[in-house]
């Protein structure tokens, strides 16, 4: 690959600034597809060619925009060591979409039927306190501590530990699910490794709750149904990690059963 000295050093800057495995594949694969681009030496192209590169990108999202953007700027920054300020990185506008939620009940109806104890358990343990697919596969068996009743998120978005509850019956279920599987260091073992993978919990929402259905929905769906039990929001917040309570508040927009109980003047 052309460039691949700057690719180089782009990469064990990533790493040593301590981004997470995560971020580090998705900024490399903007940067490697930018490098391609490049018809000279990356050390030649000036700003220019950096803002018309991110002026032309066909963007499948406001997500993927973001993505990109952040990419290519660590490159120009970090990896050539040049001031960003000559290109006019900005971002798009927030899409104010509300969260997709599944309801309720056909959420526990469809947890209920499933056969398969290690499937069963990882999509139990994430929605009963709304866990990103990477905090679910990234649990480690000594993260859950049954005598105190919590399980400890490590290296959660942003870097962040917390701690979040654990009910009764996921302990319970986890530990039908141990004595069958018996998995070794990570709570959830692949076939071939230590680790499930992001790809396979996806398939099996999709196969148990809905064919059109994304992990990430459980945890929209985790947190709406808390609402809605009337859980307080800065409880919420502390389960969801999340460092703004607006973010958590968006979930008060989606509950059909709180917007019910609301009296109206007339």
């Amino acid at each position: 690959m052309k460039n691949d000295k700057i690719y180089k050093i782009t990469e064990q800057k990533l790493y040593f600034l301590n981004y997470s495995k995560h971020t580090v594949s998705i900024y490399l694969h903007y940067i490697k597809e930018f490098l391609h681009s490049c018809n000279e030496n990356i050390q030649r192209v000036n700003a220019s060619d950096f803002q018309t590169y991110i002026d032309n990108y066909k963007f499948t999202s406001v997500s993927q925009q973001n993505q990109v953007i952040s990419a290519i700027k660590f490159l120009y920054n970090h990896g050539l060591d040049k001031k960003y300020d000559k290109v006019k990185f900005n971002r798009p506008r927030n899409e104010k979409k509300l969260p997709q939620i599944i309801d309720s009940q056909e959420l526990k109806t469809s947890i209920a039927k499933i056969q398969n104890l290690k499937h069963k358990a990882i999509i139990s343990l994430a929605y009963s306190v709304g866990l990103r697919v990477s905090e679910v596969i990234n649990l480690k068996i000594e993260d859950i501590d049954s005598k105190r009743m919590i399980i400890h998120i490590k290296n959660g978005k942003g870097r962040k530990d917390r701690i979040v509850p654990l009910s009764p019956n996921i302990l319970e279920l986890l530990r039908s699910y141990f004595k069958e599987y018996r998995p070794e260091e990570y709570l959830f073992n692949g076939q071939k490794s230590l680790q499930y993978s992001s790809g396979s919990c996806n398939q099996i929402v999709k196969k148990y709750i809905k064919p059109d259905c994304h992990f990430h929905l459980l945890r929209h769906s985790c947190f709406t149904h808390l609402i809605e039990n009337g859980t307080d929001c800065r409880v919420i917040q502390k389960i969801a990690g999340h460092s703004n309570i607006n973010t958590t508040e968006r979930y008060m927009q989606v509950t059909t059963n709180v917007l019910s109980k609301v009296k109206l003047p007339i």
